[in-house]
């Protein structure tokens, strides 16, 4: 901060808000029991004015590390996927103005003993996990050990762990309503790695959905959520039934990859094949057409993680949740 700049105080944070200055200092300190409304009012006046926490004399007051770590998957997946990108963005508009730092960390063999090591050695607050696997042994190794800990997606298996997650049945609801409104008759989908939680339940809700509209037995090709798995997933769809004329990508960054074998084939999007993707992410408006697709908040989303992170770093024993978002859809050329 230069020398002539005055620094913002939290009286200053308090007028702008409309608060009590010792509300804007239990928002600042991460206390659980500021209501929601009058937290996120704090934090947007704390972005406005440019306040900077005394972070020396408030981890004298609090004993943390002002530390938070965000675990990604491995680096080969997050690389070029704008979905992590807006993960970090959400995450990061919560911590940056109380001035938590964000240690972002991908997943790899030591990763779970270089956490745990970091939590109980105090360098770390708590974590927030995206995209575990099924066999994956961090959540459980968290909880056992009562540490602070947010998982981005319904766990593979039931464990007591607070997650934050959108309505991934419900998704693939959507996708199939449209399709068949749209009049497809042969209807197929590209799923995500089914082995996660995304990936399994917005097949059921897709599939679902399409028995209850007289359309059961739907053609299923299994992708992984990268770009390059839905250009694979739709070389071997296309080929195998020539016939499809409506297909559900559960990803948009899967679909990015796959429309361009569609014109290999000499399928035009959207008169001989409907394509719905699921995210609404940059890469839907990347795609040729622009993706139809179904949204799903993940900034907001992302932030809710960050905010029930903090309520466990104030209160360890704090009840477990699952804060649930509703998808939408969001309908562009493609379908």
């Amino acid at each position: 901060m230069p020398r002539h700049q005055k620094r913002v105080t939290l009286e200053e944070v308090a007028r702008i808000a409309g608060v009590s200055r010792a509300t804007v200092s239990r928002v600042v300190n991460g206390v659980a029991s500021v209501d929601e409304s009058i937290r996120r009012t704090v934090e947007k006046a704390i972005s406005t004015t440019g306040y900077l926490p005394n972070l020396a004399a408030r981890s004298l007051v609090t004993r943390r590390a002002d530390a938070v770590a965000l675990v990604l998957p491995s680096e080969d997946r997050i690389v070029g996927d704008p979905f992590f990108t807006r993960i970090v963005r959400g995450v990061s508009g919560v911590l940056s103005p109380l001035g938590v730092h964000l240690v972002l960390m991908t997943t790899s063999a030591d990763t779970g003993d270089q956490v745990v090591a970091d939590l109980r050695q105090g360098r770390l607050d708590g974590v927030i996990l995206v995209h575990t696997y099924r066999a994956d042994p961090l959540p459980n190794r968290l909880v056992r050990g009562r540490q602070p800990v947010v998982l981005s997606a319904r766990p593979a298996d039931p464990i007591p762990i607070t997650y934050v997650d959108v309505n991934q049945t419900a998704g693939g609801a959507l996708a199939a309503e449209h399709l068949v409104a749209r009049g497809c008759h042969r209807v197929a989908t590209i799923t995500g790695s089914l082995d996660r939680p995304p990936g399994h339940d917005r097949l059921a809700g897709f599939c679902s959905a399409m028995a209850r509209l007289g359309q059961p037995g739907v053609i299923c090709v299994e992708g992984d959520f990268t770009r390059q798995s839905g250009a694979a997933a739709m070389r071997r769809l296309i080929t195998a039934h020539p016939e499809v004329d409506g297909v559900f990508i559960a990803s948009d960054l899967m679909a990015e990859g796959a429309l361009p074998v569609l014109r290999e084939h000499g399928r035009r999007v959207p008169d001989d094949v409907a394509v719905v993707g699921f995210d609404d992410s940059s890469a839907a408006l990347s795609c040729d057409p622009p993706l139809t697709t179904v949204r799903q908040p993940v900034e907001d989303m992302a932030a809710e993680m960050a905010r029930q992170l903090l309520k466990q770093v104030d209160q360890i024993d704090t009840p477990i949740r699952s804060v649930i978002f509703e998808p939408s859809l969001v309908i562009r050329q493609s379908a």
